[in-house]
């Protein structure tokens, strides 16, 4: 009976780690594994995935706490902003030179880490409209001077963590 139990207590919150096992992709076989299975929690960090597949949302509605940091990702499928459960996304460590669009269609993100990518500009008008966001972090990203600016000085109801920018040598007039 204790080991019965256990399985239930694990089947109602499973969490998955598939961290640095060198994954391009999540394997299909994941999906087929999981298939009557509502994921919680997966660590997909320290991989060489490029992209996730629309599919992940589907398969995997029930997510709260995604971790696709250290990876060589770009860009995030639309079908993302399905994953109405989704609290913390963490997509620092990549490879997104814009911050995705759909982070801000996922009607419960609490928490999204996008530091340490290559982020030089965002939709202003994207980040105002969401209302469950507590904290953004962009901090090592080589914003534009005008958009660490507009960040810097918004009025959200959110926090936004950036970086102290430092200027590039050519808007340096002392030189």
């Amino acid at each position: 009976p204790t080991i019965e139990l256990f399985l239930i207590i694990v089947l109602c919150y499973l969490i998955v780690d598939l961290s640095e096992c060198e994954l391009i992709q999540v394997p299909d076989a994941v999906y087929h594994l999981m298939r009557h299975t509502e994921l919680k929690t997966c660590d997909l960090s320290s991989n060489v995935i490029t992209k996730i597949s629309p599919k992940f949302a589907v398969k995997f509605s029930f997510i709260t706490d995604l971790n696709l940091s250290h990876n060589q990702m770009a860009r995030l499928p639309d079908e993302l902003a399905d994953l109405h459960s989704l609290e913390m996304l963490d997509i620092s460590h990549n490879t997104f030179i814009t911050l995705p669009a759909v982070v801000f269609k996922m009607p419960k993100l609490r928490e999204l880490k996008a530091n340490n990518n290559a982020i030089i500009d965002i939709d202003r008008d994207e980040i105002i409209t969401s209302d469950s966001l507590e904290v953004v972090d962009l901090r090592h990203n080589p914003l534009t001077p005008m958009c660490h600016d507009l960040l810097k000085h918004a009025v959200v109801s959110f926090r936004i963590e950036l970086s102290e920018r430092e200027k590039e040598d050519w808007e340096d007039l002392t030189i």
